[in-house]
């Protein structure tokens, strides 16, 4: 069975989702000229900063369009639905953006990302920008905690990015902005569920099967294979069960201070996520870990994949003032 979207065609998903989001944030974005998958922050770049550009495939919005501002990214480059962008855009992005202080580029492991990112980095050497490159790694269950370097970035991004961008905003030196950017990807920590499957805009099939009665823990925001298919359960046991695997993974003391994301992937209302984030505040309640800051939402999303991530990030003094500086972007505001 064919599923429903509001679209015109699968093939012009992307282009027309772009000229909407443009439509409606004028005074955030704009794109380069001649080059519409390269989305710049109106207010974000200028000379002496290093410029962040982030990136990555459509269907996960708000992420990567809706952290581009001032504060935060100052350029994304845009990918087909779950396919990394080519390095064409990436260069604009880079060029847009450079205000003589050098780049940083920040995107998700994934192989397609890595290639085309470290192409325009080699392209863009050549016309003597310097650029630095950050993975995110946050999703704990696409390897264990010994080979981070392998793992996915996926909802984390958010206060990864939030991190840098608040660097770069404060005028750190790129230097500066790289080891921030590498502390708060190394303190921050994802695990998600998944219920239902999305289906991609071009075939309108579901991307992957799941029984009626199952759930998917540590599935990949692109429908990549989790550590393990288990009977659904309620809101509190599904909770505890990413809750453990993160608790499990970070090393804080009784007092430490975090960042929560409940995230949706897509589908899963507010009221659902909000029963979690109870959950969650109990859980930390209960290891002696205090809330600074929390968002429940949409933030990175799967198209209408069903399910939840949860997010935490173990904040230190410097962690903590770059989540807490300002940004104005066109879907986030802090």
């Amino acid at each position: 069975m064919k599923t429903k979207k509001l679209i015109n065609s699968g093939a012009d998903a992307v282009d027309e989702m772009l000229q909407g989001i443009l439509a409606a944030h004028p005074r955030h974005l704009y794109a380069v000229e001649d080059m519409p998958r390269a989305i710049i922050a109106r207010n974000g770049p200028r000379k002496g900063k290093v410029g962040l550009v982030i990136g990555g495939g459509s269907g996960h919005e708000p992420t990567f369009l809706g952290f581009v501002g001032k504060g935060l990214a100052d350029a994304a480059a845009i990918g087909n639905v779950f396919a990394s962008p080519p390095p064409d855009p990436i260069i604009a992005c880079a060029m847009a953006v450079d205000g003589g202080a050098g780049v940083l580029f920040m995107y998700g492991n994934y192989a397609g990302d890595v290639m085309n990112f470290d192409m325009a980095a080699e392209m863009l050497a050549l016309d003597e920008i310097e650029v630095r490159t950050v993975l995110t790694t946050d999703d704990v269950a696409s390897a264990p905690a010994d080979q981070r370097d392998r793992r996915r970035g996926v909802a984390g991004n958010v206060f990864i990015f939030k991190a840098a961008g608040a660097a770069c905003d404060l005028l750190y030196s790129l230097d500066d902005v790289e080891r921030a950017a590498r502390h708060a990807n190394a303190r921050t920590y994802t695990m998600g569920v998944a219920l239902s499957p999305c289906s991609l805009p071009q075939t309108l099939r579901p991307n992957f099967l799941i029984g009626e009665g199952e759930m998917e823990i540590g599935m990949g925001i692109h429908g990549e294979p989790g550590v393990a298919r288990e009977p659904l359960r309620p809101a509190d046991a599904v909770t505890d069960e990413l809750m453990d695997s993160i608790l499990g993974e970070i090393k804080a003391d009784r007092g430490d201070r975090v960042a929560v994301l409940v995230n949706s992937l897509g589908s899963t209302p507010m009221m659902e996520l909000y029963i979690m984030m109870r959950r969650v505040k109990s859980r930390l309640d209960d290891a002696g870990l205090v809330i600074h800051t929390s968002l429940v939402g949409n933030y990175c999303t799967s198209l209408e994949m069903a399910g939840a991530s949860i997010t935490l990030m173990h904040l230190d003094d410097e962690l903590q003032r770059l989540i807490d500086h300002p940004c104005d972007c066109a879907m986030f505001v802090r």
